[in-house]
Order: structure tokens, then sequence, then C-alpha cells
């Protein structure tokens, strides 16, 4: 869906869902997420799975796919959002409610070939201003990792490179080979 003017949050929130996910830009333009191809996908699984089995066991977090996040007058659907325990909103039953209206602690993005490296780069710091703690650009062609965290200059990481989640998520981290080694399928 091609949008060309520009929308207010409450006319954004009241189109129907689309797949790939529409995502709301701060300043009104609404824009279709690329969807994700076989690396993008992999990478994305594997940081769920690996975030979720560190976290989940000591209530510490929950990573997300895919989910939306709504705040600070815009509507994103990061590649992983990343909640600690008790910033998970819940409903009157205590289950994990549908709509998510506070920043994450952590947002990862991945970069898809079709996609402009710079929208993603800008994305990731409008997410540390409006109170995300971490965010990631993971570049599959470039086995690459830009961190951002909050107070911080930004900072590229290849290699053996630590990505460190403490801004998000005390006592994990993972190396960039780590990363984008789950790509690699050994016969």
């Amino acid at each position: 869906m091609a949008i060309t003017q520009r929308l207010t949050l409450a006319e954004f929130l009241a189109l129907p869902e689309e797949e790939p996910a529409l995502e709301l830009e701060p300043d009104g333009v609404v824009v279709q997420k690329v969807s994700p191809k076989g690396r993008h996908s992999r990478l994305q699984l594997v940081l769920c799975e690996r975030i979720n089995q560190f976290a989940e066991p000591r209530r510490l977090a929950m990573a997300f796919p895919e989910l939306r996040v709504v705040f600070a007058g815009a509507a994103y659907v990061p590649d992983v959002s990343v909640f600690g325990w008790e910033r998970i909103p819940r409903t009157a039953d205590g289950e994990i409610a549908d709509i998510f209206e506070e920043p994450p602690n952590a947002a990862i993005e991945m970069v898809s070939p079709q996609q402009s490296v710079n929208a993603v780069l800008r994305r990731c710091v409008w997410y540390v201003e409006h109170g995300v703690g971490l965010a990631l650009v993971v570049d599959p062609a470039d086995r690459s990792v830009v961190q951002f965290d909050r107070g911080q200059a930004p900072h590229a990481l290849r290699g053996e490179d630590r990505i460190d989640f403490e801004p998000a998520l005390r006592g994990f981290s993972m190396t960039v080979d780590e990363l984008f080694g789950s790509l690699r399928l050994d016969a």
C-alpha cells in the first residue's frame, strides 16, 4: 500500500493490517516494511531464541519478532523488540497484551537488500532519542552490527567484537561472528 499524504497516529492505527506491515514514521509518512528473506529471517529467529533462552528463565526480558510498538508519535515494527520482564504489558488476566505503547528496552533492525542503510540508521538514532536503551543495525551483506546506546556514540562491530546487550539485558552478549555464524549450514 502506498500512502502519499501524511497521517496522524490515530488515522494510521485505524488502517487495516497489511502484510508486510505498514509503519508510521514520526513525521507522518507511512512506509511498508520489506518482506524478510532467508538470511534476515534466520538472524531474526536466532536473536529471539538466544535472548529468550537466556532471559525468560531468569524473568529478565522477552524478545518479540515483528512486534508493533507505538510510542512518541510513531508506530514501528522492529525486526526484534526486547522488553524488560516488568515492562511487558499484560491483560487483566496476566497474559501478554496485544498493544505495546512504550519503547522497548532494545530494538533490532536487519538491513534488507532493498532497504536504504541510512533509513535504518536514522530509525535507530530515533529509537535511542525516544527512550529505547539499545538499538542495533544488523547488516548481513557487510557482516557488521552498528550499536546505538543512549548517551554514547554509535560504534561498529565486526568479527569477534562483542554485541553488549547490557543497557537492555543485563549479562547477555554475543559476538558478531556468533550471530552471522548461524547463517552457515555446514554439511
